[in-house]
C-alpha cells in the first residue's frame, strides 16, 4: 500500500507541476500585443466628432479614360478605393479625418506646394496628398512604377476638394 500511495502522490505533483508551468507568464502572441498597445495610455482611438467613412464616397472622383474605380475601405474617419487600369492597379485613393490623428496635419506646415488651393506634400516616392480645412487628409498613393507624381497630383485635383472642405 506504501508503494501505491507513493505513485499517486507523484502523480498527483506531477499534474500540479503541469498546471503551474502551464499558467507561467509568457510573452504576449503579436496579436496580444498589438490589443495592449492600442489600449495603452496615449493610444489614439477614432473620435466620436470624427465623420463616417460614407460620407467621404461623394467627394472621390469618378473614373474615367479608362480607369476603374473600386471603393475598398470605409470605417469610420477613413474612405479608401483603388483605381485600376485594364485591371491592374495604379493607384490608392483615400480620405481620412485626422482628428483622428492630429499629429498628421503637422507636415503640412511647412509646405510650400499647393494643390487646388490646400497645401500639399510628397509622402516618400510613391504618395502625395493635400491638407483640406485643416481637417482631412486626401491621399493618392502609386501603386504601379508607371503612376508618376504628375499623375498623383491630377488626380488630387480631381477629388471634390472644395466640397469636402464644406465637411464640418
Amino acid at each position: 500500500m506504501n508503494l501505491r500511495f507513493r505513485k499517486v502522490l507523484l502523480a498527483c505533483l506531477l499534474a500540479v507541476m503541469l498546471l503551474v508551468s502551464s499558467c507561467a507568464q509568457q510573452p504576449p502572441s503579436r496579436y496580444e500585443q498589438a490589443q495592449q498597445e492600442s489600449t495603452s495610455k496615449g493610444a489614439s482611438a477614432v473620435v466620436r466628432e470624427s465623420e463616417s467613412g460614407g460620407s467621404f464616397n461623394k467627394f472621390f472622383p469618378t473614373a474615367t479614360d479608362g480607369y476603374e474605380r473600386v471603393y475598398t475601405q470605409e470605417k469610420k474617419g477613413f474612405a479608401e478605393a483603388k483605381l485600376k487600369k485594364d485591371g491592374k492597379e495604379m493607384a490608392m485613393l483615400s480620405i481620412s479625418d485626422t482628428l483622428n490623428n492630429p499629429s498628421a496635419n503637422s507636415k503640412f506646415e511647412q509646405s510650400n506646394q499647393k494643390i487646388g488651393g490646400y497645401p500639399a506634400v510628397n509622402q516618400g516616392s510613391t504618395g502625395t496628398a493635400v491638407l483640406v480645412a485643416d481637417r482631412f487628409q486626401v491621399k493618392v498613393l502609386s501603386r504601379d512604377p508607371s503612376f508618376t507624381e504628375g499623375d498623383r497630383q491630377l488626380w488630387l485635383e480631381k477629388f471634390d476638394l472644395n466640397g469636402l472642405s464644406r465637411l464640418q
